[in-house]
């Protein structure tokens, strides 16, 4: 009888075995929640667990639990600390750009087959704005969706101006506004508006030196006391270096964290703050302030929407895009 009957050949052994692994790695898979992977690839682009629960718009502890169950789940610890953040370890370094890749193209396939009507579609956007854009931009859009839009959601999601064109690519947020650069590859970009810088005071505020009028000469703003706000994440900060190259940084006795705190200030006290001028006309129902042309405190600067081009194709988005520019795009003078 032949010692070789009833034996399997090494190939068929080989599929066997290939199959027995994969019907185990398929098993591992089913049991991984996939929203994990979004905290992964935030983490990952980030290097931080907090980075990655703003751009999530998820608490730090439940960030903190997601890496724990990822890291419970591959038997690895995929991030370790080192001296510039979280470290990806060899296999999150495999397992990242992978992870980053497959969400993007798994929302922009998604998004692309979805029918959308904006007067049922329960989407969520979110946006990336500053303080001062959320005074400035959030009521009019919100107006605007509530009533065009009433089942929509709508977040401000906390992104620093440098990470706004990694948060688009991720699809951690949807469209920007603001003072932002669209250097970028995969980043498009809208000029809205460029804006200058005024300065606002008390009602009966007078420059140094007797009035002129509304408008303030160099020695006037040079002699004057100033309130300056520094948000972070923004490029507001141009007006401290602008006031550095004038000499007149002495002259900001005051530093404030948001534009908001500005209005109430003046109001109370012999300072005149230096204030965008939308801002600055968006005051009159609810302050009363006096407004000055300045001189040349900072120069001019464009207000731009961004968003990633992988959201061209996608009828929400593009919806969006399309209201942001009705409620917010200036024609310039000729």
């Amino acid at each position: 009888m032949d010692g070789n009957v009833g034996r399997r050949s090494p190939f068929v052994e080989l599929i066997v075995r290939m199959r027995a692994i994969q019907a185990l790695n398929d098993l591992k898979f089913r049991h991984l929640d996939l929203n994990l992977l979004r905290v992964l690839a935030a983490i990952y682009r980030t290097g931080s667990v907090t980075a990655a629960s703003q751009q999530l718009a998820l608490s730090q502890p439940a960030t903190s639990n997601a890496l724990a169950r990822l890291r419970e789940f591959f038997g690895d610890e995929l991030f370790v600390r080192s001296p510039r953040g979280l470290h990806p370890t060899r296999a999150a370094q495999r397992l990242g750009p992978a992870v980053v890749a497959h969400l993007q193209a798994l929302e922009a396939t998604v998004a692309s087959v979805e029918a959308f009507d904006p007067a049922r579609s329960r989407v969520h956007w979110r946006l990336s704005l500053s303080d001062l854009g959320e005074i400035l931009f959030l009521p009019p859009l919100a107006q605007l969706l509530r009533r065009e839009a009433p089942c929509a959601q709508l977040s401000n999601v906390a992104v620093a101006a440098d990470q706004v064109p990694a948060a688009l690519e991720a699809r951690d947020i949807d469209l920007a506004v603001g003072i932002l650069s669209p250097a970028h590859r995969g980043v498009r970009s809208e000029t809205l508006f460029r804006e200058r810088f005024v300065g606002i005071a008390a009602p009966g505020w007078q420059p140094p030196g007797g009035r002129g009028g509304r408008s303030l000469s160099a020695k006037q703003l040079a002699g004057a006391a100033l309130a300056v706000a520094t948000p972070t994440a923004t490029v507001h900060g141009s007006v401290e270096a602008r006031l550095k190259q004038l000499k007149l940084a002495d002259r900001a006795v005051l530093h404030v964290r948001h534009f908001g705190a500005l209005p109430e200030l003046v109001a109370r006290s012999d300072l005149l703050a230096i204030v965008p001028r939308m801002f600055a006309a968006s005051l009159a129902p609810r302050f009363e302030v006096s407004v000055w042309e300045l001189p040349d405190v900072a120069p001019g600067y464009e207000v731009r929407m961004l968003w990633h081009a992988s959201s061209d194709a996608d009828a929400a988005q593009a919806w969006l895009r399309e209201r942001v520019l009705r409620l917010f795009k200036r024609r310039e003078r000729g």
